[in-house]
């Protein structure tokens, strides 16, 4: 970590990737995902369970994922991500009942899983031919704060549809026209980006197959960096389970708010959530474009991650606590909290596990890290959707990240001077 800071030139595929990550955060549907739920009558249980069923499919389907992004050519595995998103926005519009929205979430589960990990290993893969190595936390914060950059947007544009349609369900349409754009980005990145095995000639797919499988095992026999991984999933997993909780809550404001009582549900909640989540949303893209700073504060990138997630569980807590004594606003400070630590871990994480593994299996191993995460947030969904419908929203919170802080000793990582 310590050492003169290289810079990095903002070239054409520098704008390429943050275009990407923009365009990948303009999902409508996700301010009012919750909402649009118990608007069609499930409760808090079904919901959990719908998140859970996302979480598993993409859990099932991560490591065949990221080695077939290796093995097959990474450009062909996110047009192929993007394809299934597009496909699950189409049938959560036109469906009104449980089985469509559990089929719409297999979908979307089959898109999440061809994309994660594939897309920071080109960046990465990048870097590397660039010589820019050591410029990890920086060039990824910078890209990934456009991506919030992007849910910003998409938080005001979402509102803006609400509003004007009275409805929830427009935005899931709306949503799948940046897909789109994505894919038609995607195809123009440069073919050395889609990984050094990436032939579909007979008689070398297996071959491929088999050498990224090699190499995915040896990089998991190594205990720190499986414990690395379970502990970048910790709060990746939470944060994914318990984040949406903040839209019931916005909208319990929204209808307390006298200013607004002349309008209809949807429209008043689409004004504050609109208006929170732009606001969350900015200033987690400068969480992100911060996290080199951050992290250099530190002699080790372990400091900073161990730190992060001690302080985002007990904001957790203190979301929980809030609520459940009705005031709303501290409660969605804590929030706010959370989703900045989130975005400040993020690309010290995927920074940390980038040093410690072989660049040929860089997307096998992200993906694995996401599978991890996944399966935490596949437990805790439907886990807080219990709490809630038993206690409300506040206990289930606080319960929920108290389970989790009670392993917090177990997440701890270890410094290795050699490693950093």
């Amino acid at each position: 970590m310590s050492g003169k800071v290289q810079a990095f030139n903002k070239d054409f595929q520098y704008f390429k990737f943050c275009s990407y990550g923009f365009l990948k955060n303009l999902r409508f549907y996700e301010p009012f995902l919750v909402l649009f739920f118990l608007d069609n009558g499930l409760t808090f249980l079904e919901i959990g369970i719908l998140y859970s069923i996302r979480e598993i499919g993409r859990n099932l389907l991560e490591i065949p994922a990221g080695i077939l992004s290796d093995a097959f050519g990474r450009k062909r595995t996110l047009i192929a991500s993007f394809a299934f998103y597009t496909f699950s926005f189409i049938i959560y519009y036109f469906s009104d009942r449980y089985a469509g929205f559990v089929l719409a979430m297999v979908i979307y589960s089959l898109g999440d899983a061809f994309r994660t990990g594939t897309h920071k290993a080109m960046i990465f893969d990048y870097l590397s031919l660039r010589g820019w190595v050591g410029q990890k936390v920086y060039y990824y914060g910078h890209t990934r704060s456009w991506s919030q950059l992007g849910s910003a947007t998409s938080a005001l544009l979402a509102a803006l549809f609400v509003f004007l349609t009275g409805s929830y369900r427009p935005v899931f349409l709306f949503s799948a026209i940046p897909c789109i754009l994505d894919i038609l980005l995607i195809s123009s990145y440069p073919p050395v980006l889609n990984g050094s095995t990436k032939t579909f000639r007979k008689g070398t797919v297996m071959a491929n197959l088999k050498q990224v499988l090699s190499d995915f095992y040896h990089s998991f026999r190594d205990r720190r960096m499986v414990k690395a991984i379970f502990h970048l999933s910790a709060f990746t997993g939470f944060y994914t389970g318990i984040r949406d909780y903040l839209q019931p809550v916005l909208e319990a404001m929204a209808l307390s708010l006298p200013v607004l009582v002349l309008m209809e549900t949807e429209k008043r909640t689409s004004v504050v959530i609109g208006g929170v989540y732009f606001i969350i949303y900015f200033i987690t893209s400068f969480a992100s474009r911060g996290s080199g700073v951050f992290a250099n504060r530190f002699g080790t990138l372990t400091k900073p991650l161990n730190l992060t997630l001690l302080i985002g569980l007990l904001a957790g807590i203190l979301c929980g606590l809030f609520y459940l004594m009705d005031y709303i606003l501290l409660s969605v400070a804590f929030f706010l909290l959370i989703y900045m630590i989130e975005n400040l871990r993020k690309p010290i994480g995927i920074a940390f596990v980038s040093e410690n593994v072989n660049k040929n299996v860089l997307a096998s191993v992200l993906s694995a890290e996401s599978q991890a995460h996944s399966l935490l947030a596949a437990l805790i969904a439907p886990l807080a959707g219990w709490f809630a419908d038993l206690w409300g929203i506040g206990p289930a919170l606080t319960a929920v990240s108290l389970i989790l802080i009670l392993f917090w000793p177990l997440f701890f990582l270890k410094a290795s001077p050699a490693k950093q």
